[in-house]
C-alpha cells in the first residue's frame, strides 16, 4: 500500500492505536485500505469524538422556500445602504426596510415597511450590520448573550467562482441553479435532487460507532430530510408531540392492553410464544422493521421528560392536561397585528430539547436534528409575509436558546439556518425571485459571535446593460454569487462535532477545491 493511500496518515500514535482497536471491535480482519469508506470514517472519526468527549448536537433549521437574506441581515454603512435603498425602493411596493432608529408607524398599512420601524443594529467590531426589525431577540442573543454568529453569503459551490468565471460554460458550478428542489438538495446533500445521503447523515456515520443507540443519532421533527440520511445511519422521525407509535398511543388499544399486545404480534409476525409466523425475505424484513420501530418508540418515550415541565414547557396546575399550542412559551406575537399564535418551529425545537435531555440515559454522545419553517417563497406579499416569518424564527430560536441555557447545554448544541437559496435583490413588484447566496445564522454557546466570511459588495443596476456591473458579487438580477460554500460551512460544523481533519473530504466532496486556509470559516470556538 502506497503511503499516500494510508487511511491512518495524519493520526498520532495514540490515535492510530485507538483506530486499530476500533477496527478490531468492528470485526475487521482485513487491511484498512480494503475497508469501505463508511467503516473507516466510523472508526477514525470516533477517535476524534472520544478525544473531544461529552455530548454535542447539530440542529439544522431549514427555511423552506428561499429566505430573503437581503432583508434579514443588512449593511448600514452609507454606501451599501444607499445601494440597497435605491434597488429595493421600487414601485409599486417598496421592499426597503427603514433605517436604524426609525420609530414604528402603527398607522401605516401592514404591507408598508414603516409599520415595522427601523432595522436593529448589531454590536460588531469593524462592521455596521443590522437585523430585520422582527429579529428583536436574536439581536440580544448576539449583543448580550454572545451566542449568535452571522456567516456571510453562503451557497452551494463546486469551487471558488468569480463573476467572470460564472459566465464561462466550462467553469464547474452546481447543476440546476435557482430550482427549489435541486437547490434544497445541494444545500443538504451537496448534489442535485436524487441524492441518497446528506452531509448531516454523513457526519452521523462518522461518529455513530460510539453510540449504543445509533437509531436516535439522526432525528427529524419535520418529516424526511436528505440532510439526515447517511450511508449507515437512517433518520428517525418524530412529531412535535414525541415518538410516533405504530398501532396507537398509550399502553392500550381500545382500552385493552391485551388487544394492543395482539396487534403488535400481528404487525411483527410473531406468535404469543415469540416464534415467527411469517416466512420469506420480504415478509421477515418488513416484520423486523416494524418490530424495531415499536421497540425504538418504547425506548425513546421512556427516556423523554414530559413536555409540560420546566424548562421545556409551562407546568399546568391540578388535573389540567398540558396543551403545547396553548403554552405561552411556545406562542409568538405577530409583529404587525399584535396577535398571538402557536409557533410550530418552537414546538419542533421543544422536541429537540427534550431529546437532548434524554441523550445521557440513552448513551448517545453525538446527534444531528432537522426542523423546518416553511413559507419563504415570497414572490409576492413579501413585506407582510417575511415580517411574520422573521418573528416566528426570532421567537423559536430565542425559546430554544433560553431552554438550552436552563438545561446547561448551550455550549453542547449548535443551531444553524439553511435554505433553498437567497433571493434576488431586485423586486418583481411586491416580492422577490429566486437567487443564490445568502447570509445565515449560527447559534450556540460554542459560537464566536460576530461576522464571519467575506461580506459581499452591493451595487446598483446599470440600466444600459441590465447588470449589476458595479458589484463583483451580484448577478444580473442582483442575486448574490456566494463567497463561502456550503462545504466550508458544513466542514466547520463537522470539525466542532469531532470529525477528524483527514475525514472531511469524504463528507464534503468539494472541500478540496478551496484553499486550506479558508476551509474552516472560524465561527466555532
Amino acid at each position: 500500500m502506497n503511503r499516500h493511500d494510508d487511511p491512518l496518515r495524519g493520526l498520532g500514535p495514540q490515535a492510530r492505536r485507538t483506530f486499530l482497536r476500533q477496527l478490531a471491535a468492528l470485526g475487521a480482519g482485513v487491511a484498512p485500505s480494503a475497508l469501505p469508506l463508511a467503516t473507516l470514517l466510523a472508526a477514525s472519526s470516533q477517535v476524534a469524538a472520544q478525544t473531544a468527549g461529552g455530548y454535542k448536537a447539530l440542529v439544522c433549521v431549514f427555511l423552506a422556500g428561499g429566505n430573503d437574506s437581503f432583508n434579514t441581515v443588512l449593511d448600514t454603512q452609507a454606501g451599501p445602504w444607499a445601494a440597497y435603498q435605491q434597488v429595493r425602493n421600487q414601485a409599486p411596493d417598496s421592499l426597503a426596510l427603514m433605517p436604524v432608529g426609525t420609530t414604528a408607524d402603527r398607522s401605516a398599512t401592514a404591507s408598508v415597511p414603516a409599520r415595522l420601524g427601523g432595522v436593529r443594529p448589531l454590536a460588531i467590531s469593524g462592521a455596521s450590520l443590522a437585523l430585520h426589525p422582527s429579529l428583536v431577540k436574536l439581536a440580544q442573543i448576539h449583543d448580550t448573550r454572545r451566542r449568535l454568529a452571522i456567516v456571510a453569503n453562503v451557497g452551494p459551490l463546486v469551487r471558488p467562482t468569480t463573476k467572470a468565471q460564472y459566465a464561462m460554460p466550462t467553469h464547474a458550478r452546481p447543476a440546476k441553479l435557482f430550482s427549489h428542489n435541486d437547490q434544497q438538495n445541494w444545500w443538504q446533500a451537496l448534489s442535485p435532487e436524487g441524492a441518497r445521503s446528506g452531509w448531516g447523515g454523513r457526519i452521523a456515520d462518522a461518529l455513530m460507532a460510539g453510540s449504543p443507540q445509533a437509531t436516535f443519532t439522526s432525528v427529524s421533527i419535520s418529516g424526511a430530510s436528505v440532510w439526515l440520511a447517511g450511508e449507515q445511519v437512517r433518520q428517525y422521525q418524530l412529531s412535535s408531540n414525541g415518538a410516533i407509535r405504530i398501532g396507537g398511543s398509550g399502553s392500550t388499544l381500545f382500552g385493552s392492553a391485551a388487544a394492543l399486545g395482539t396487534m403488535k404480534r400481528v404487525m411483527t409476525g410473531t406468535r404469543s410464544d415469540g416464534s415467527r409466523r411469517v416466512s420469506g425475505l420480504l415478509a421477515l424484513d418488513h416484520a423486523d422493521v416494524v418490530e424495531r420501530s415499536i421497540n425504538a418508540e418504547a425506548t425513546l418515550s421512556g427516556a423523554l421528560a414530559p413536555a409540560g415541565t420546566a424548562p421545556w414547557g409551562t407546568p399546568v396546575s391540578g388535573t389540567a392536561t398540558y396543551a403545547a399550542d396553548a403554552d405561552p412559551l411556545l406562542r409568538w406575537t405577530h409583529p404587525l397585528t399584535g396577535a398571538s399564535a402557536a409557533n410550530g418551529l418552537a414546538r419542533q425545537l421543544q422536541m429537540v430539547a427534550r431529546c437532548v435531555q434524554a441523550a445521557p440515559a440513552l448513551g448517545i454522545t453525538r446527534q444531528v436534528f432537522f426542523v423546518n419553517l416553511g413559507g419563504f417563497d415570497t414572490h409576492d406579499g413579501q413585506n407582510r409575509r417575511h415580517a411574520e416569518l422573521m418573528a416566528q424564527l426570532d421567537h423559536g430560536l430565542d425559546y430554544f436558546d433560553t431552554v438550552l441555557a436552563a438545561m446547561g447545554q448551550s455550549a453542547n448544541v449548535t443551531t444553524f439556518t439553511a435554505s433553498d437559496f437567497g433571493r434576488a435583490c431586485t423586486s418583481n413588484g411586491d416580492g422577490t425571485d429566486h437567487g443564490w447566496g445568502a447570509h445565515h445564522l449560527v447559534m450556540g454557546g460554542a459560537v464566536r459571535a460576530g461576522l464571519h466570511g467575506r461580506w459581499p459588495t452591493l451595487g446598483v443596476k446599470n440600466v444600459a446593460n441590465n447588470d449589476f456591473d458595479s458589484s463583483p458579487d451580484q448577478l444580473r438580477n442582483g442575486a448574490l454569487l456566494p463567497t463561502s460554500s456550503v462545504d466550508q460551512l458544513g466542514a466547520t460544523l463537522a470539525t466542532w462535532m469531532g470529525v477528524g481533519a483527514g475525514d472531511l473530504a469524504g463528507l464534503f466532496p468539494n472541500l478540496g477545491n478551496f484553499d486550506a486556509t479558508v476551509r474552516n470559516l472560524g465561527f466555532m470556538a
